[in-house]
């Protein structure tokens, strides 16, 4: 009998304990964390993202790399930490197809508490100035006659830009070969320096050597051309119905109090609306578009049965 009333006189401290907790929060740093290289994307909007919310918060939040197995590592990461809003992920639609390719250990819904979408975007297909591909027939034309032989970046195995590769090459008929990156700048490099031939990446990473005459766009993946990447054509034009457009969003891990959770939301929300952050993330290449918690959810669960699809139509496995 004492051992119970104990149980509940403990129990009953915690439930009026866990409120005024949750309204001294945050009392420390937040960490941001992602799943690729820094100066890349995901890099660059998690820091623009982080530094609008921490005005509002009254915290620092700092970003942290965590790059590896296209976000899979930054992911379990999230997942093994306490659900006290003090550790968030940036989560990007490579979250989807790891879901379907990679071996997790964690659900990729359940196990994370959804906040916010921050923005959707295409990507650049680019090739270095000096390279013989002046348009995405040539591309093509050359995979055809040469199988195996162009070779294109991703930001990892299982990544959008890895499947956008794969779903290029199904529609076009052609085989093209991945070299998968952790992120960052690591992808741009090599094909600058002439290592790989052809660039699947975003505007963040790519518009600047596009703009500095260092590379050349062939298509965008959005299927209407793109504002951040004017002149460029879209991969539909040569390619009718090709259409890939990615996301970037905002969570934490799932057990996180409600009250943190409405205050992260808020504060995120509130960022994304700052005319400030908008013309930042919209210089990166990204429609700024902020959700509810419950949409962000739905979009996730939406692209990974999207994204299982055309795993298996490009008859790839999952890890082992």
């Amino acid at each position: 009998m004492m051992r119970t009333l104990s149980v509940a006189v403990i129990a009953a401290a915690m439930a009026i304990a866990s409120p005024a907790w949750a309204q001294d929060y945050p009392s420390k740093p937040i960490s941001l964390i992602h799943g690729f290289g820094a100066g890349g994307n995901a890099d660059t909007m998690a820091r623009i993202l982080g530094d609008a919310m921490s005005k509002g918060l009254g915290q620092r939040v700092i970003v942290e790399a965590k790059p590896g197995a296209a976000g899979v590592i930054a992911s379990e990461m999230l997942t093994r930490s306490a659900p006290d809003g003090y550790t968030l992920l940036i989560l990007t639609a490579a979250h989807a197809t790891t879901a379907n390719l990679s071996k997790i250990k964690y659900d990729p819904v359940d196990d994370f508490a959804m906040l916010t979408t921050i923005g959707f975007y295409p990507y650049v297909i680019a090739v270095r100035a000096e390279h013989p591909f002046r348009n995405l027939a040539d591309l093509i034309a050359a995979a055809k006659a040469k199988p195996g032989e162009i070779t294109y970046t991703s930001v990892g195995v299982g990544s959008v830009p890895h499947l956008t590769g794969e779903l290029l090459s199904t529609r076009a008929g052609i085989k093209m070969t991945h070299v998968p990156y952790r992120g960052g700048t690591g992808p741009i490099t090599d094909v600058l320096g002439g290592r790989v031939d052809v660039l699947i990446d975003t505007q963040t990473v790519s518009m600047p050597q596009i703009s500095a005459g260092k590379a050349r766009g062939l298509a965008v993946t959005s299927k209407e051309p793109w504002p951040g990447v004017p002149g460029v054509p879209t991969v539909a034009a040569t390619l009718p119905g090709f259409e890939v457009e990615t996301w970037i969003g905002l969570v934490t891990v799932k057990g996180t109090p409600a009250p943190i959770l409405e205050r992260l939301h808020k504060e995120a929300v509130a960022a994304l609306k700052s005319p400030e952050v908008v013309e930042k993330l919209k210089g990166l290449g990204a429609d700024v578009r902020p959700s509810t918690p419950e949409a962000m959810r739905t979009l996730v669960k939406n692209e990974i049965a999207l994204w299982g699809k055309a795993v298996q139509q490009a008859g790839l496995k999952r890890a082992e």
